[in-house]
């Protein structure tokens, strides 16, 4: 196993206790300081992800045969980030008097690099995909021996809507039995789980509250509103507040993330971020009403499923009975490409809160 060195204090403690490099991995430090230390240390194997080096902290480390991955400059975004994004990352500096205030966030910025990045761009590209791979790795740290209960949803579902309502008092049952929510990080039914999981803590009114002021801007189409209420609403409560996992995606950039996610794990890559997120929720998944995505994700969360190992498939709650049987027919074909695997006792239908927490639950806290 690599040891993974994040800041400068981290590496100092463990170049004093006397532990080499080798088969360590840095990741995105001011080294320049270091020259003296990194002369005298082995360095073979040794992995340097955007270090700042002097040059002949460089040369020794390429000759001792470490691999050095330069800072690439001149990009919005860190590629080599060794945490998850949070609310003050992505929407830190946001003025909401100021006019088309969400463009000068830095998920704006980000957003219209990614966009204007040409077919092709070899140097883009990497920097992309190191960016979702230090992403991935933050994911891994933050859900070790967590319960994770992913929800699905669409991103056009108000937040003074009944539904949007529902699956926040959703979120805050699984936050409150100790789940660790995860979404795909944007708007609509996403949002309100998140939600929910944020105000858990908190007496019940709390969640009335919140929805009364997120009303105000129910949809993300009026992005300064949207963003402005909610951050008024996460200022309010972020005190206490509980913990959940936004996953959301570049590749949809018209979609801002939800500011009630506590960690943020944007990605540029959307397969990647799909089948990480379905991958990760280890205790089941929940399907509120949602578009083409959902039912995407419903199927493959499906597949994964019929094809698990013993043992490895995990309950997937339809929360929405005329949806996912008349709007979207999905809840036949799903049953029927799961019967006689393990999947098919794990698939429950219902319109009750209640019945899609047991479903969730239930069998975790069985003996």
């Amino acid at each position: 196993m690599r040891t993974e060195l994040e800041d400068l204090a981290e590496f100092d403690r463990h170049v004093a206790s006397g532990q080499p490099l080798t088969q360590c991995v840095l990741k995105d430090l001011d080294l320049r300081q270091r020259e003296g230390v990194l002369a005298a240390a082995e360095l073979t194997r040794a992995i340097f992800l955007g270090c700042r080096l002097t040059p002949g902290s460089l040369a020794a480390a390429q000759a001792a045969g470490a691999v050095v991955f330069p800072p690439l400059d001149g990009i919005p975004f860190d590629p080599y980030r060794a945490t998850l994004y949070s609310v003050d990352d992505l929407y830190g500096g946001f003025d909401p008097s100021a006019r088309d205030a969400y463009l000068h966030t830095l998920d704006a910025r980000i957003d219209a690099w990614a966009r204007a990045t040409e077919p092709g761009d070899v140097l883009d590209a990497l920097a992309q995909r190191l960016h979702d791979h230090a992403i991935s790795e933050a994911i891994a740290e933050l859900i070790e021996g967590e319960r994770v209960v992913g929800v699905m949803g669409g991103h056009d579902l108000r937040r003074d809507g009944p539904v949007y309502r529902k699956i926040a008092g959703l979120g805050r049952d699984l936050q409150r039995a100790g789940m660790l929510v995860a979404t795909g990080g944007g708007p609509g039914a996403m949002e309100a789980a998140n939600l929910g999981a944020f105000v858990g803590p908190h007496d019940d009114g709390e969640l009335d509250e919140a929805l009364a002021m997120l009303a105000a801007a129910p949809l993300f189409t009026d992005r300064n509103g949207w963003l402005a209420a909610g951050l008024a609403a996460r200022a309010r409560w972020v005190k206490g507040s509980g913990r959940s996992l936004g996953i959301p995606t570049w590749h949809f950039g018209h979609e801002p993330p939800t500011p009630f996610a506590t960690h943020i794990a944007k990605y540029f890559e959307n397969s990647v971020r799909e089948d990480g997120l379905l991958t990760i929720a280890n205790a089941g998944i929940i399907y509120t009403p949602g578009a083409s995505g959902t039912v995407q994700e419903l199927f493959q969360d499906g597949s994964q499923n019929c094809y698990a190992p013993p043992g490895g498939a995990s309950p997937m709650v339809l929360f929405g009975v005329d949806y996912w049987t008349e709007v979207i027919s999905a809840e036949r074909p799903l049953r029927q490409l799961a019967k006689g695997t393990a999947a098919e006792a794990l698939i429950t239908l219902t319109d009750d809160p209640a019945e899609a927490l047991r479903a969730i639950v239930g069998p975790l806290s069985e003996p």
